[in-house]
């Protein structure tokens, strides 16, 4: 299928082709078509797989009919509530993008910066409005939002918003909707809680589902190094300097982590920086520029700062943590091998998260290659760190044994 079979504006089509897309994907060709008829609709697809541009794209669509040339004044037709600062940032240039021949008009909204240059663009009007829930809900105390015109309302990266503790601010936020509203909820996965919402405040939806969760994509290389938790970072440069890594977005557990890890790193005189939720946003939003100009070679992130990293050609992923809950995993590995580019995902297992690994190779069901080659394995490169073989002598026969051995049981312990 191809952008023009879908029936979709010539100002459209346009801007779509000057970005180089001609055939949508698989969540735009499902969605778009459903989005069109003013159907609600459920999508789950994972990180990478084009969902902004599924909902963007139709929504333009129907408000440049709706708007087309006239002068009248802006009201709000589309809302978009995502969780983070840096999606909202994300959105908003793709509705930009798609938009630039029609006469629509976004603004993108969100905490942590000064009120007044949002409000200044409220009262001109929009037409699009993408925000997060916090200052969305402010704004709208203070009575600079009306809702009354609204068309279309997406809830955006759902999962997410309920991981953040958002779920009741979004309850909140659709009660101040008009009910014959058509309403768009993605999600990444789709838990009890995301299901509950979407039967409360959807209307006979579609659903869509694309690239499931448990899958990861074919073009990504990816690898595992078992590694001494206290040797990760010397691990960590250790491969940015052996294999002239750059443009490498490391993950952490915690924003601590991620502070001591470029701390390391600058140590050793590696530009790096970290992004994290105790970040301001222009801070963040800074640090994020810079990567993307490659003036920052390695970028290390906790998962929910990392949610807006839209980055096509990102080359490399390194968990430096493994995260405890394996869909995650497939979220993290999905920043790289984008647009149908290749990427290489490396992943760091301490003793300690060897459960964690166990449970990701249960539900990606991937023959992950391991690195055995480098200098930081556990105590003499056994699964079991510090466990002595079974039958140990000194004999140069028995060692030759020994090592036959626990090359057997590395084979089967990690494959």
């Amino acid at each position: 299928m191809l952008f023009e079979d879908l029936s979709l504006s010539k100002s459209i089509q346009k801007a779509v082709f000057e970005e180089g897309y001609t055939n949508p994907t698989p969540i735009q060709e499902k969605s778009i078509p459903i989005v069109l008829a003013g159907r609600d609709l459920i999508g789950c697809a994972q990180t990478g797989t084009g969902k902004t541009a599924a909902f963007a794209i139709p929504i333009i669509h129907q408000l440049h009919r709706i708007v087309g040339s006239s002068k009248k004044a802006k009201q709000i037709r589309a809302l978009i509530v995502t969780p983070t600062r840096e999606l909202a940032v994300q959105i908003g240039q793709s509705f930009d993008t798609y938009s630039k021949y029609t006469n629509l008009t976004q603004l993108t909204i969100f905490g942590g910066v000064s009120q007044n240059p949002q409000v200044d663009a409220l009262k001109n009007g929009v037409d699009v409005l993408v925000a997060t829930p916090g200052r969305l809900l402010d704004l709208h105390k203070q009575g600079f939002l009306d809702f009354n015109h609204l068309h279309t309302l997406v809830l955006d990266e759902a999962d997410q918003m309920l991981d953040m503790g958002f779920i009741n601010d979004v309850k909140k936020i659709v009660k101040l909707t008009p009910k014959n509203r058509q309403t768009l909820l993605f999600s990444a996965t789709m838990p009890l809680a995301i299901r509950e919402l979407a039967e409360m405040f959807l209307q006979d939806p579609e659903k869509v589902e694309v690239s499931p969760v448990s899958s990861t994509a074919e073009n990504v290389e990816q690898r595992i190094y078992f590694v001494d938790k206290t040797e990760k970072r010397n691990l960590l440069y250790h491969l940015i300097k052996e294999q002239n890594l750059s443009n490498v977005l490391v993950f952490s557990r915690t924003k601590h982590g991620a502070d001591n890890v470029v701390k390391a790193l600058r140590k050793k005189d590696i530009p790096a920086e970290a992004i994290h939720g105790d970040k301001s946003q222009n801070a963040r939003q800074r640090v994020l520029d810079a990567f993307k100009n490659k003036e920052v070679g390695v970028l290390v992130a906790t998962d929910i700062a990392a949610r807006g990293i839209d980055i096509e050609q990102l080359p490399y992923v390194i968990n430096f943590d493994l995260p405890n809950i394996p869909e995650t995993y497939v979220h993290r590995i999905g920043r790289t091998g984008r647009a149908g580019n290749g990427g290489i995902a490396i992943s760091f297992c301490g003793k300690d998260e060897h459960p964690y690994w166990k449970d990701i190779q249960k539900l990606i069901k991937v023959d992950v290659k391991t690195i055995t080659d480098h200098p930081y394995q556990w105590h003499a490169g056994s699964p079991e760190a510090g466990e002595k073989p079974k039958n140990s002598n000194r004999s140069g026969g028995a060692h030759k044994s020994r090592k036959s051995s626990a090359s057997k049981q590395n084979k089967k312990r990690w494959y």
